[in-house]
């Protein structure tokens, strides 16, 4: 990886009309499109990790920017949602489940990992993967490899995704430029776009969120009047 080639990416545990709503909360500009039966993939348009904060100071890494994205979008949502990310320096994932502290872990460029094996643990039991195979080829990640660069890495992480159904369109994987992914989202079958549509819209997009979901009998019919 060199540095141009930080890049991000949204895997969202449900189908694209699931992710919409609450992806308009994010109030950023992404790419939304299907990746596999039960996934949905979130492609950011700008480069927030690139700017420069209200007062002037540093721009928040690319690490932190997806981390608080994934944890805005899982908080309230029945499916997790899991944020890849990369740069010139370090690559790494982080999930978020709903209310529960998210876990990441990180590998340096040359593919030496400085994460915490627990987290591997925790990543296989939040998404129900199999403990015994599953976990075994994430165990691999954890280890000393001097064949596997970051990258590397990330593609055997989504490898054991594989197995749940998830797959990313040709083009969309660790290592490409945000404009690569950018590009590569946009002639997707299916693919749209979702941005910040104000205040009024994102509250009726979160009442819709919260209606389709396990919540909705409570906020509609006789037991919201009961309530």
């Amino acid at each position: 990886m060199n540095a141009t080639s930080t890049g991000a990416l949204l895997l969202c545990r449900a189908d694209p009309g699931t992710v919409r709503p609450l992806a308009h909360l994010l109030r950023e500009q992404m790419l939304l499109t299907r990746a596999g039966e039960e996934w949905s993939v979130l492609v950011p348009e700008g480069k927030p990790w690139r700017d420069t904060g209200p007062s002037g100071g540093d721009p928040e890494p690319v690490d932190r920017v997806l981390g608080g994205w994934a944890t805005a979008l899982a908080v309230g949502s029945p499916w997790p949602v899991l944020a890849l990310w990369w740069d010139a320096d370090r690559a790494g994932y982080t999930l978020a489940a709903g209310f529960r502290r998210t876990v990441g872990y990180v590998w340096l460029a040359d593919g030496t990992p400085v994460g915490e094996d627990e987290a591997m643990r925790t990543f296989a039991a939040r998404l129900g993967l199999d403990p015994v195979l599953d976990l075994q080829a994430l165990e691999e990640l954890t280890r000393p490899d001097p064949d596997a660069d970051a990258g590397a890495r990330l593609r055997g992480l989504l490898a054991v995704l594989n197995r749940t159904g998830l797959v990313l369109p040709t083009g969309l994987g660790p290592g490409e430029s945000a404009d690569r992914l950018r590009s590569v989202a946009a002639v997707q079958r299916g693919a749209e776009r979702v941005e910040w549509a104000g205040w009024r819209d994102a509250v009726r997009a979160e009442l819709d969120a919260v209606e389709s979901s396990s919540l909705g009998p409570w906020v509609r019919g006789p037991r919201a009047r009961a309530v």
